[in-house]
C-alpha cells in the first residue's frame, strides 16, 4: 500500500507531537466545557470517544485521499465559550447537544457555498503567511519561557534539538521529545498516576433546542470556530504551499460534527499550531509525503477516542514544560517560514507586520481571538496603504 511505502519514522513523531501538542494543551478546556453541562464521567468520556474518532477520521480518511496533510482538531476557544457560557446560563445537556448541531448546520453551509473559501481567496499570501508566524510565535515563545520552572529540561531539549538538527535534521523532533521525556522521568516530573485503564464508551444525549441556547451558545460557539480556528488553518494549508478543497473539507467537519454531536463531539476544524508541525520539513524531506504525518495524527486520534482514558492520562502525564518545549522546537522552521515570505514583498511588508503584531498580541474582543483582528488589521493596513492616495 502507497502509505507504508510513503511512511517514515519523522512522519510518525510528528503525528504523534501533533496529538501531544493537541491534546495536553487544551484537554483541560474541553473537560472543564463538559462540566459546565453538568456532564457525568460516563458522558465526559463519551466526549473523547466522539472527538478523538471525529478529529481521527477526519484527518486520516482526507489525508489518504487527497495524498496532502489534512488536519482536523477539535475547537479550543470553541470549548472556552461552552464552558463559559455553560456555567452562566444553566443549560442542560441536552441543550448544549442542539447548539452543537445547529453551530455545525452553519458551518456545512458555508463549507457547501463556497463563501468562506472566496473570502479567503481575497487575503494575500503575505498577510496569510504573517498570521501563520503570529499564531505560531506565540508557541515559540512559550518553550523558552518555560525554563523559568523547569531550565535543566528545557535547556537539555533545545541542545538535542540543535545537535540532532546538525546531524540528524530528519530525526531532530524525535531526539529532542527522546531527550526531553528521559530528563523529565529523571527529575520524578512525569505524572504516571494520571493514567487509568479503559476503554471510552459513547453516551447519546437526547438534543433539544432553545432560543436563549441559539444566542448563547450555537452562535458563538460557530463565530469562534470559523474566525479563530478554520481561518489559521486554512492560512497554515496556503503557507505550506498545498491546494486543497477547503469548501469541502469544511462542509464535510460540518457533517462529522452533527453526527457526533448527541455523543459530545461539539466542534471539528481545521487545525492550525498542529497542523503546521505535520506540513513541515521536519515531518518528511518530501512534501508529497508529508500527508503520511497528517493520517498517523488521525490514527493516534482514532486511539485517543477508542482508548480515551488510557491515551488521554499518558499524554497528560507529561509535565506542561515538556509540552512547551517540543511545540515551540518543532514549529521553529515554521514560524522562520512564514515570516520570511511576510516581510519579503515592500509593498505588503508593513500590512504582514501589522497582522503578526496583532495576532503575536493574543488580544480578544468581543470573544474572538487575535487571528481574526490581526486579519483585520492587516487587510485594513493593505487597503488604506494600496488606495489611498499620497499627500504630494
Amino acid at each position: 500500500m502507497f502509505f507504508f511505502r510513503d511512511l517514515s519514522v519523522s512522519a510518525v513523531v510528528a503525528g504523534f507531537v501533533s496529538v501531544l501538542v493537541g491534546l495536553t494543551s487544551s484537554v483541560a478546556i474541553v473537560f472543564q466545557a463538559a462540566q459546565a453541562f453538568g456532564a457525568s464521567p460516563a458522558e465526559i468520556s463519551s466526549w473523547m470517544w466522539a472527538l478523538g474518532l471525529g478529529m481521527g477520521l477526519c484527518s486520516l480518511v482526507p489525508s489518504l485521499i487527497l495524498r496532502k496533510p489534512v488536519m482536523v482538531a477539535w475547537s479550543t476557544p470553541g470549548a472556552a465559550v461552552l464552558a463559559t457560557a455553560g456555567a452562566m446560563g444553566g443549560f442542560t445537556m441536552g441543550e448544549a447537544v442542539g447548539a452543537f448541531m445547529v453551530s455545525a448546520a452553519l458551518v456545512f453551509v458555508v463549507g457547501a457555498t463556497g463563501w468562506f473559501e472566496r473570502a479567503m481567496d481575497r487575503i494575500p499570501q503575505e498577510i496569510a503567511t504573517a498570521l501563520l508566524a503570529g499564531v505560531l510565535a506565540r508557541f515559540g515563545m512559550r518553550a523558552f519561557n518555560a525554563a523559568e520552572s523547569a531550565p535543566v529540561l528545557i535547556v537539555l531539549m533545545l541542545f538535542a534539538y540543535l545537535v540532532a538538527r546538525r546531524w540528524l535534521p530528519r530525526y531532530a523532533v524525535m531526539c529532542t521529545l527522546a531527550v526531553g521525556v528521559l530528563c523529565a522521568a529523571a527529575q520524578g516530573r512525569m505524572n504516571w498516576s494520571a493514567i487509568h485503564w479503559g476503554l471510552a464508551t459513547p453516551v447519546f444525549t437526547m438534543p433539544s433546542f432553545s432560543i436563549s441556547a441559539l444566542m448563547s451558545l450555537a452562535l458563538p460557539l460557530f463565530v469562534v470556530t470559523m474566525a479563530s480556528q478554520n481561518l489559521p488553518g486554512v492560512a497554515v494549508i496556503r503557507a505550506s504551499g498545498y491546494q486543497m478543497p477547503v469548501s469541502r473539507l469544511i462542509s464535510m467537519t460540518g457533517i462529522a460534527t452533527l453526527v457526533l454531536a448527541p455523543f459530545g463531539g461539539y466542534a471539528l476544524n481545521f487545525s492550525a499550531i498542529t497542523a503546521a508541525i505535520c506540513m513541515g520539513p521536519e515531518a518528511h524531506p518530501d512534501a508529497a509525503k508529508r500527508y503520511t504525518a497528517a493520517a498517523s495524527c488521525g490514527i493516534f486520534y482514532i486511539l485517543i477516542g477508542i482508548f480515551g482514558a488510557v491515551v488521554t492520562g499518558l499524554l497528560i502525564a507529561f509535565p506542561k514544560e515538556l509540552v512547551m518545549g517540543i511545540a515551540g522546537l518543532a514549529l521553529l522552521g515554521a514560524i522562520g517560514g512564514g515570516l520570511a515570505a511576510a516581510v519579503r514583498e515592500e509593498p505588503h511588508r508593513e500590512a504582514a507586520l501589522i497582522t503578526f503584531l496583532v495576532t503575536l498580541s493574543g488580544v480578544t474582543l468581543a470573544g474572538i481571538g487575535s487571528a481574526f483582528w490581526g486579519v483585520v488589521a492587516g487587510s485594513l493596513a493593505l487597503v488604506i496603504q494600496s488606495r489611498v492616495p499620497r499627500r504630494q
